[in-house]
């Protein structure tokens, strides 16, 4: 009886918790909806209003056991990303894409690796870390805003392929400075070659689910079963990955972008695109619930810096490099400002190297990333939305149905 009571329990206290998260996100919208600001950021100031550290309604242990929510949710994410990675659409931008990529993720790591080595005299293996990771950029976010206003054109394809890759840079860097440390001032060849052969392994994954699901998804498929297959296989990866701790980013996406170019059915990821909204809202609500608001200023001055000078490292990387592709005014001057926001990935990394710093110094790095990519995601879809109104990207008449311009009538 005990155990049964027990588990009763258990289930209890999740299933009430998933329904508390998913109404609180639904609540706080309304709000952020009233203040112009995207839905992604009524999510996150729903985490931490509910979360263990403010109202508790969520038990912390709860909290910590849902590490898998970002797996999945990033799995999804990146499956649509990959729709927009058409041959059609690459041969345009491609190599142009590649550069605006390298340059805004790899100035904005080397400039936090700098000034935090430098400026505030920390270990470089701290420094290397923190700045591998400034490279990430959050493509949740900016997906999630993209949809709710359905933004199209040129600015959106670019800043998908660049988000994209952006996640791509970061893992190799990151792999790279973790077999640094590890290794000390012997490098080991095969210590940075493993991070690299697993993705590439997780690569082949997603390119034979996408070859496989094209031949399984025939158009006598009910809407049903292709729902099944697809999330099926998303699910696959996601776990797949999980089980060699990377990311299911690559992989998905890979997934994503081999099964638009196979069969051109667009209509696969309009039904995902509406399976996906209460994954995502308890993606980014369980991130907020993720902040301690006390570690806000135990990471101090270090923790602001890095905040700023990330921005600043996006923002002109991704001019640079704009300028240097001859991409147009309405590209070069607002991609910088879609590029903000940072979660899911560089909190995984962040846990990860936390395993290989001292305990102290660990705590700070998970510190910074977590406190900084709430603040992040608050911002991040605000500038994001701002970005593609200034670009052209969403229309007049969207902002009007979203109840955010008033007509002259």
């Amino acid at each position: 009886m005990g155990n049964g009571l027990n588990q009763f329990n258990y289930t209890a206290i999740i299933l009430s918790s998933l329904s508390i998260i998913l109404l609180a996100g639904f609540l706080l919208t309304r709000i952020t909806k009233v203040a112009k600001l995207p839905n992604v950021t009524g999510y996150i100031l729903a985490g931490v209003l509910i979360g263990p550290y403010i109202l508790k309604l969520i038990p912390y242990e709860l909290v910590e056991n849902m590490g898998f929510i970002s797996d999945i949710a990033l799995a999804f994410i990146a499956f649509s990303v990959g729709r927009f990675f058409k041959k059609e659409i690459f041969y345009e931008t491609g190599l142009g894409v590649i550069a605006i990529t390298l340059l805004e993720s790899l100035l904005a790591g080397a400039l936090i690796t700098v000034f935090m080595h430098y400026v505030f005299h920390l270990n470089w293996d701290f420094s290397l870390l923190l700045g591998a990771i400034a490279t990430a950029t959050a493509p949740a976010s900016t997906i999630v805003t993209i949809r709710q206003y359905h933004a199209r054109g040129d600015f959106v394809n670019i800043l998908l392929q660049v988000v994209a890759f952006d996640d791509a840079v970061c893992l190799i860097v990151f792999s790279i400075a973790i077999a640094i440390i590890n290794t000390g001032a012997n490098v080991s060849v095969s210590a940075i070659a493993q991070p690299i052969i697993q993705n590439i392994g997780a690569l082949a994954i997603g390119f034979l689910s996408g070859f496989t699901l094209s031949k399984l998804v025939t158009p006598t498929r009910s809407e049903d079963n292709r729902l099944i297959l697809t999330v099926s296989f998303l699910l696959g990866i996601a776990g797949l990955c999980a089980a060699v701790d990377i990311s299911p980013l690559l992989s998905s996406m890979l997934f994503g972008a081999v099964y638009i170019n196979m069969t051109k059915d667009k209509g696969l990821y309009k039904q995902i695109d509406r399976f996906t909204p209460p994954i995502l809202s308890i993606f980014f609500v369980v991130s907020g619930m993720n902040l301690d608001l006390a570690s806000l200023g135990a990471s101090g001055l270090i923790g602001a810096s890095y905040f700023f000078i990330r921005i600043v490292g996006k923002y002109l990387g991704a001019y640079i490099g704009c300028v240097m592709t001859k991409s147009p005014k309405s590209i070069s001057r607002f991609l910088g400002l879609a590029l903000i926001p940072q979660a899911g990935v560089s909190i995984g990394l962040a846990f990860l190297g936390k395993r290989v710093l001292p305990p102290n110094t660990g705590n700070m790095l998970l510190t910074i990333i977590l406190s900084s990519s709430v603040l992040y995601e608050l911002i991040g879809p605000a500038c994001a939305k701002l970005a593609l109104i200034y670009s052209g990207s969403i229309k007049r008449e969207r902002l009007i149905a979203a109840g955010e311009k008033k007509t002259n009538n």
